[in-house]
């Protein structure tokens, strides 16, 4: 599975600007874009996104330009990286420096003289974001989020190195659960004490850190949370998106079907598959209503094309591989 793509995607709508008017076709560059990082054309892949900026008058999201930053950097182009990344810094007042300064696919422009002075605008962003908030929480959600993604993040690219059943990759897991186990004590005490925090007292990066914790937590824990969740996001404090996440995630581990398709199995020849789901034909109608991109979209993120027709005939197989791994 790309985890980091997972993972980073939920980060970065968390951090997402207001919507904007966007041209007929940024949004197909966008995806394009996305599409070639996710296959390693780097290169391509900044180029697009950039096609994608032209197209829509030099406008573009923060976490647009943000992977477009990301990709300019894995093709070597250090210095059209920072320029996005000073762009959305400045103009867009981006201000997760956590995900900055644990992002390993920005690591070949951490050691250049400009990233220092990146770094302080930032920093000093998210500083002016958090004046109103309850900084000793934000403080340790901080800290919860680096020791929750920075391992994650590392994976796929460890996994391309040594391989997916390598010693290496068992070694990164055994970490990640261990630390896991930290995080969901700190995470829970504070769901116990404050309930279901939001975005305007612990920061979008505090309240995306407890669904995550949540979210990689046993069973047990999280159909105990999953109520206050649903509160939550009626009260405006946890976002729909993640909760659909978490809803199908419960789904798979009580041995019913997911209801938004988010959860993706893979067979031991490599290949990928939407894990058993409710419905096909109707999930792109769910999608939709809790603020995700079509289903087909999503897995491009994988390399395989979503159809429900096929999806219901290879469905047997899905099911058989799944008894595995239960």
């Amino acid at each position: 599975m790309n985890l980091k793509f997972l993972i980073v995607a939920v980060i970065q709508f968390a951090i997402a600007t207001p919507l904007f008017a966007q041209s007929k076709g940024y949004a197909e560059l966008v995806n394009k874009a996305q599409h070639l990082r996710d296959n390693k054309q780097y290169a391509k892949a900044a180029e697009t996104y950039s096609q994608a900026f032209v197209a829509n008058g030099n406008r573009g999201n923060v976490n647009d330009r943000y992977n477009a930053a990301c990709a300019w950097v894995l093709a070597g182009n250090a210095d059209s990286a920072f320029f996005q990344l000073f762009r959305i810094a400045t103009k867009g007042n981006y201000s997760d420096i956590v995900q900055l300064s644990i992002d390993p696919d920005l690591d070949n422009i951490k050691k250049d003289k400009r990233w220092d002075e990146l770094y302080s605008i930032v920093k000093q962003n998210k500083e002016k974001e958090e004046e109103n908030l309850n900084k000793p929480l934000v403080a340790i959600l901080d800290t919860v989020m680096i020791d929750d993604q920075k391992d994650r993040q590392a994976l796929d690219g460890i996994e391309e190195k040594y391989g997916r059943d390598s010693k290496e990759v068992k070694d990164v897991w055994k970490t990640i659960q261990y630390k896991d186990s930290v995080n969901l004590v700190k995470v829970t005490q504070i769901l116990d004490n404050y309930g279901w925090l939001g975005a305007d007292e612990v920061g979008s990066t505090g309240n995306t850190v407890i669904f995550l914790v949540i979210q990689h937590a046993d069973i047990k824990t999280q159909e105990k949370y999953l109520p206050a969740m649903r509160q939550a996001v009626k009260k405006g404090k946890a976002r729909p998106s993640s909760l659909a996440l978490l809803e199908d995630r419960v789904a798979l581990r009580q041995g019913k079907k997911q209801i938004y398709g988010s959860q993706i199995g893979q067979f031991l020849d490599g290949r990928h598959y939407v894990q058993p789901l409710e419905d096909p034909e109707n999930v792109d109608k769910r999608r939709a209503e809790v603020g995700l991109e079509p289903l087909n979209d999503y897995t491009q993120h994988w390399q395989f094309n979503w159809d429900p027709v096929a999806y219901k005939k290879q469905l047997p197989e899905i099911e058989k591989n799944e008894k595995k791994f239960k």
